[in-house]
């Protein structure tokens, strides 16, 4: 592993990972804001940092390398000396009306040290906060208009959604709803100027200009060679197939992509939502996401014969699929909530199904989710409970509050 991301599985032993703390952002959010910023309540901020912390504490017990976004995003503006030009980038893409409101919003954001700026930015700016020297009406600071000259983005806890390791680089990624595009300029940033990634050799397979969607949670390196990629509220077919046509003509060491069709529906927003790797042969999956046959839709999109095409193949017995991709002679797939008509939704609401790996058959889950965990234990599945009342309110589990970096190779 000479290189700064090494993720050649779901499962590997984990040795570093990237976090990001909930910060003032989560309290930014009000009633009427929060749906359009995709949280359906309000976190109390101090239990979810306490919640927070015991998580990353439980990694760090395990031998895991936690780092921090907001701090290596910081790190990163300093060591490249951008630090106005990474605010002219948010500004481009924080919707603000006029020069004056920019001019102003600039000037304050520069006025702070680095790291502040970082935070600030991540919180949101208040209209009460900057003073506009402006003539236009629609530079008027008024908290009864809008509170905000700069949205809070308060999802940037689940850091696997804006960008995804996958073997020796990563997707920094085009993300569905408005609310979260600017989080992967963090990440662009990084991979540009820290001096722990830049020129490093870490591949940006797709980078975040693309229009076509896709997010992390979608992503899922089952192995060296093969992944796979849900089709989903966030995730597009067609972004998809762009990634892996990339990943074929680059010469990664992928051959194979499997494209699950899950619904596409706010409850199961990402493919992680409802199917998470827990060993080498074990899967936890939500029993919404499968027909009454058991089956899935699934498409395998291998290279194709001529450059820039691939060749698919539409299949829908997922559980054999998976089996022949990881070459093993049988293969469970566990149901969320024992597949139980009221506990199966209500856990999978509360991210039962998504689990992360921290080594093969260890996995972090929520507290919350007792029916799944017992479930996954009677597996033979060592199961680390994280206390959940709040950071189940953001809508998503372990998995999706941890973008891995780099794993141990699984043996041969």
């Amino acid at each position: 592993m000479t290189t700064p991301i090494h993720v050649m599985s779901e499962i590997g032993k984990l040795k570093t990972v990237l976090l990001k703390r909930p910060g003032k952002e989560v309290e930014n959010l009000t009633p009427e804001i929060m749906e359009r910023l995709l949280f359906d309540d309000i976190p109390h901020l101090p239990v979810i940092q306490k919640e927070h912390d015991a998580f990353a504490q439980a990694l760090i017990d395990r031998g895991v390398e936690v780092l921090y976004l907001e701090k290596l995003a910081a790190e990163a503006i300093d060591a490249g000396k951008v630090k106005e030009k990474f605010v002219d980038r948010i500004l481009d893409e924080s919707n603000i009306e006029t020069d004056g409101v920019r001019e102003g919003l600039k000037k304050y954001l520069l006025s702070f040290d680095t790291q502040e700026m970082v935070d600030a930015i991540m919180a949101g700016i208040r209209k009460k906060d900057v003073s506009i020297e402006s003539h236009h009406l629609a530079d008027v600071s008024s908290e009864e208009v809008y509170p905000f000259f700069m949205d809070p983005m308060p999802n940037l806890y689940f850091t696997r959604d804006p960008a995804a390791a996958i073997g020796k680089g990563l997707t920094i990624n085009h993300m569905a709803f408005e609310a979260r595009n600017r989080e992967s300029l963090f990440i662009e940033a990084i991979m540009n100027y820290h001096p722990r990634f830049a020129d490093q050799g870490v591949e940006v397979w797709r980078d975040r200009n693309h229009t076509s969607r896709i997010e992390g949670g979608d992503e899922l390196v089952l192995n060296d060679k093969v992944l796979a990629i849900g089709i989903s509220q966030r995730t597009s077919a067609k972004a998809i197939e762009q990634l892996a046509i990339e990943l074929f003509e680059r010469n990664s060491n992928f051959e194979k992509v499997l494209a699950i069709k899950i619904p596409n529906v706010r409850a199961m927003m990402h493919l992680d939502t409802v199917f998470t790797m827990v060993d080498y042969d074990k899967f936890t999956i939500h029993p919404g996401i499968q027909k009454n046959n058991g089956e899935v839709d699934t498409y395998i999109l291998e290279k194709g014969g001529e450059p820039g095409t691939v060749k698919m193949t539409q299949r829908s017995d997922l559980q054999e699929i998976l089996r022949e991709a990881l070459d093993v002679p049988k293969l469970t797939l566990i149901p969320c909530g024992g597949g139980d008509a009221i506990a199966a939704p209500r856990e999978q609401w509360n991210d039962g199904s998504n689990t992360l790996a921290i080594a093969p058959g260890v996995v972090v889950t929520y507290d919350r989710n007792y029916v799944s965990n017992a479930l996954l234990r009677s597996h033979g599945v060592e199961v680390i409970e994280i206390a959940s009342s709040e950071l189940s309110r953001g809508r998503g589990g372990p998995r999706c509050m941890s973008m891995p970096l780099i794993r141990e190779d699984l043996p041969k």
